[in-house]
């Protein structure tokens, strides 16, 4: 029941004794996580978050979602970023068969898409979870506005308490305003975790419980990953040898890491990894730039820039050993095509086949790769893949210099755009 890290593709670009030499500098980042001295360490409540997550609020999340599940034809999950990928990533991780169907607003600001989303479930019934810290971030505010509008012409405010769920500050913030003058009900994202960090805080949890997915197994899993990537061992801790070889490959030139999977269900988490990683280590002039494929697909038209390309990139497969579902291959008589020598397997071994040929082939062509191998594609695992990459890019980020838990430059735009919108 673990993640494994195989690095065989590694051997030429990165020599076991500079690992070796680097425990030092990753012990010191491990300390300064852990004895909260590092950098930005008012935002370190992920670090044991998953342990503090009481059985007795997943189960209250449960009775609420069956109680929503009775009354409701479709969710519409209002954020961005933090506030929306992590929900997204999950549901598609495992497969989109949710018991509500799950539409999302607030991630941009297409008005074709809020037009089609409103004519999707005019008729339906509605129960919108919106998430944000302030309240005054403008994607899901003004999308929360129009959802908001259209469901006061079909509801009267008592049934609106019913059907409005807010994911917001303790005591202040815009929405925390709107909750207390209208009843909304309401949960709290916690101080001392960052959005990007925030899938196991009710900002996930929440919408996710609503849906139907398993939240008990997603945190479990998020437990035995605080467990595992605790210890300071750069042999047993995955999440730290992963950190510790990309600072490695970084420090070689590659600039560009590319998370690649076999997997089309990893789309999402991959988006969710881009935020991540991009926003916590992209400080000071320095950072990788995290880039995703999804492959066969993406080899046919991305295949040739990843063999024949500038050898700036580094390559994270992420695999999955048992997927929930297999398909065998039928034999044909005729055999027109000539692939009755692969009848009788199932596409999950030509896909692995597919895997092994091209990090075979990338590295050959001069791209490094390695590649983290999820036991089973279901909740547990996932969570613990949250958690292991949470805990590689805090240990990065400190290996870098930098704090991993902020994000000044994203604030550069809002700035303008406020400004040009005539905000006072």
């Amino acid at each position: 029941m673990s993640i494994t890290l195989n690095t065989d593709y590694l051997k030429n670009f990165i020599n076991p004794k500079e690992i070796t030499a680097l425990s030092p500098m990753v012990q010191k980042a491990h300390e300064g996580l852990h004895n909260k001295t590092g950098k930005g360490n008012d935002f370190l409540g992920w670090l044991d978050l998953p342990s503090r997550i009481t059985d007795g609020f997943l189960n209250e999340l449960n009775i609420l979602a069956k109680d929503v599940q009775a009354n409701s034809d479709v969710l519409i999950s209002i954020g961005i970023g933090g506030s929306y990928l992590g929900i997204r990533s999950t549901i598609e991780f495992l497969g989109g068969a949710t018991k509500l169907p799950v539409y999302y607003a607030g991630h941009n600001i297409s008005s074709d898409y809020l037009h089609n989303l409103l004519e999707t479930v005019k008729n339906k019934r509605v129960t919108v979870i919106v998430i944000s810290k302030s309240g005054t971030t403008t994607e899901p505010a003004i999308a929360f506005r129009a959802i908001k509008k259209a469901l006061e012409a079909r509801y009267n405010s008592e049934e609106l308490k019913k059907r409005i769920i807010c994911v917001t500050d303790e005591k202040k913030g815009a929405l925390r305003k709107i909750v207390e003058k209208s009843g909304y009900r309401s949960f709290v994202i916690p101080d001392d975790v960052g959005g990007r960090f925030s899938v196991l805080t009710p900002v996930g949890l929440v919408p996710l419980a609503l849906a139907g997915i398993d939240i008990k197994s997603l945190v479990e899993g998020a437990r035995k990953g605080q467990s595992e990537y605790s210890v300071m061992d750069l042999e047993k801790n995955t999440a730290y040898r992963y950190a510790a070889l990309r600072y490695l490959l970084y420090k070689k030139g590659k600039k560009i890491e590319i998370l690649s999977s076999f997997y089309p269900e990893m789309f999402y988490v991959a988006e969710w990894f881009k935020q991540l990683f991009g926003e916590s280590e992209a400080k000071g002039g320095q950072g990788i730039f995290p880039a995703s494929l999804i492959f066969s697909t993406d080899l046919h038209s991305m295949g040739q820039l990843m063999q024949d390309g500038e050898r700036t990139i580094f390559e994270t497969f992420v695999m999955i050993d048992k997927p929930q579902h297999d398909v065998i291959v039928p034999t044909d008589a005729e055999d027109l095509d000539g692939f009755n020598y692969v009848a009788g397997k199932g596409f999950d071994f030509v896909n692995k086949k597919a895997y092994e040929a091209t990090a075979s082939a990338h590295f050959e062509g001069g791209v490094p790769n390695m590649t983290l191998t999820l036991c089973q594609a279901d909740a547990f695992h996932l969570g613990q893949l949250y958690f292991l990459f949470e805990k590689a890019i805090g240990i990065y980020g400190y290996l870098l210099d930098v704090n991993p838990f902020d994000q000044p430059g994203v604030e550069a735009y809002k700035k303008k755009m406020f400004a040009l919108l005539g905000k006072k």
